[in-house]
C-alpha cells in the first residue's frame, strides 16, 4: 500500500533542527490575498483557516542556524494568537522549540531546479534551551514551515 499524499510523519524536534530555531520578529495573522478592488470596495480582510484542523493560521519568520539560507516563514495553527515561551536574546530574536513536530515531504523549486523539501507542523511552542534543542518547557499553538532538505 502506498503512503497517501499529505501524510505527516512524526519527528523529534532535536532530529529535525539539531541547532534549534530562532524566531525573528513577532507572530502575525496570516491573511488571505486581497486585490486592489477588494481593498477599495472596503471588503474585510479574512484570516486563513487550515483545511485539516479548521484552526486559524498565524505566521512568523524563523531562522535555522543549521542552514545556509535559513530564513523561512512558519505558519502556526491556533484559534488564538500564539505567544512564544522564551524571552528575546537580541532585539526581535528569540530561540524557540516546537512541540508535536511532524514532517510532510514535498517537491519544491521550479523547472529543472527542483529539490526535496519538507513542510513542518507542530502543536505548539516549548521553552528553548540555549545552544540548540531541549526536552524542557510547555506549549501554545501549532506551526507549519517549509525547509530545504540537506
Amino acid at each position: 500500500m502506498a503512503i497517501a499524499k499529505g501524510h505527516r510523519f512524526e519527528i523529534d524536534f532535536d532530529a529535525a533542527f539539531p541547532l534549534g530555531l530562532v524566531m525573528v520578529g513577532e507572530v502575525a495573522p496570516d491573511n488571505e490575498y486581497q486585490s486592489r478592488e477588494d481593498r477599495s470596495a472596503g471588503r474585510p480582510v479574512r484570516q486563513r483557516v487550515d483545511e485539516v484542523t479548521g484552526k486559524r493560521q498565524w505566521k512568523a519568520t524563523v531562522t535555522d542556524p543549521g542552514e545556509a539560507n535559513s530564513k523561512r516563514d512558519v505558519t502556526f495553527l491556533a484559534n488564538v494568537q500564539p505567544a512564544p515561551t522564551t524571552s528575546e536574546v537580541l532585539r526581535g530574536r528569540r530561540p524557540i522549540e516546537l512541540e508535536g513536530l511532524t514532517a510532510e515531504p514535498k517537491v519544491a523549486g521550479q523547472g529543472e531546479f527542483k529539490y526535496q523539501s519538507y513542510v513542518f507542523r507542530a502543536t505548539g511552542f516549548k521553552a528553548a534551551a540555549s545552544g540548540g534543542g531541549s526536552k524542557s518547557g510547555r506549549t501554545s499553538s501549532a506551526a507549519e514551515s517549509t525547509f530545504k532538505a540537506a
